[in-house]
């Protein structure tokens, strides 16, 4: 039986587990972590961690999730919703998980890990770790599903994905002249994409296209002269938080020589399936080639 207390003033945390050695593994931070039960009552701390566990049909095991991944697909109702940043510690240890399933974008600007009490008081703690590539995700679906031990539906679902991608880039073959695209994850004033060793870079590249900042490292803060030099054939964006972001990219100023805003070859992108490193980016893979070539992947 396992038993809790927890101290509000000082954040101490005790949390005895059943006696047995459990089961060691290497989390996708590369930290190792042993498990002592039977994983029946999940946190999971981040939408994608969500729907890789929605994608294993494992959502019944949930207890509770962050805010974001309140709009996943197949998750039990009230649920309580952590803060993504700033769990509530209370809450998770009242629900007494087996797990805690988190990612490499909880801890704060500061780098100040939210669970290190809970991991440190005996509640196991995974991280994924933060995705840049395809591959990546394919291994954390891999490494989730053999958490759960349920790894022949993990063989599955990657098996799915990489039929879906197989077909677009089959397609890809047939293009000649590869299109250069610009891909916004945040409006101006504070523009910002990304470039390589990152999944999104990687999908740019199975559509058959061209980042123009493929060769900048990973997250990029790009001015606005620089994107115009760059001149891209394609903009896309997966901005939803203000009113008409395709429009806002249009009327920017200097953004009328750009060859995408000449043409009109401006599209918005599906948020969340094009930010989240899960089973769902084969939706946004295929907006975004039917959004650049739609001659060949609308046929």
């Amino acid at each position: 039986m396992r038993i809790t207390k927890l101290l509000t003033a000082g954040l101490l945390l005790t949390f005895l587990g059943c006696g047995g050695k459990g089961r060691e593994i290497v989390d996708r931070a590369g930290r190792t972590v042993t498990i002592k039960n039977q994983i029946n009552r999940i946190v999971s701390t981040a939408p994608s961690n969500t729907e890789i566990i929605a994608s294993l049909e494992m959502t019944h095991k949930l207890v509770a999730i962050d805010r974001h991944s309140a709009n996943v697909a197949g998750i039990p109702s009230n649920l309580p919703l952590l803060d993504f940043f700033y769990p509530d510690v209370e809450v998770i240890i009242n629900l007494e998980p087996d797990i805690i399933i988190a990612s490499g974008h909880n801890p704060t600007g500061s780098g100040e890990d939210p669970f290190r009490l809970l991991g440190e008081a005996g509640i196991p703690v995974v991280y994924i770790s933060m995705s840049r590539s395809i591959e990546d995700i394919y291994c954390d679906i891999t490494f989730i599903a053999g958490l759960l031990q349920v790894s022949g539906k993990g063989e599955e679902v990657i098996r799915t994905m990489k039929e879906q991608i197989a077909d677009i880039t089959q397609k890809a073959e047939l293009i000649e002249i590869r299109k250069t695209v610009y891909f916004e994850i945040s409006a101006a004033p504070e523009m910002m994409t990304f470039g390589k060793d990152s999944f999104l870079n990687d999908m740019i590249s199975v559509i058959g296209a061209r980042n123009i900042f493929e060769n900048d490292n990973w997250l990029v803060s790009p001015g606005a002269e620089s994107i115009i030099d760059r001149n891209p054939d394609v903009i896309l964006t997966n901005v939803n938080y203000i009113p008409n972001p395709i429009n806002e990219i249009k009327t920017r100023p200097g953004f009328n020589h750009i060859d995408a805003v000449i043409n009109d070859h401006v599209y918005q992108i599906d948020n969340d399936s094009s930010v989240r490193p899960s089973p769902r980016i084969t939706l946004a893979l295929r907006q975004m080639s039917r959004a650049v070539y739609p001659e060949i992947y609308e046929k």
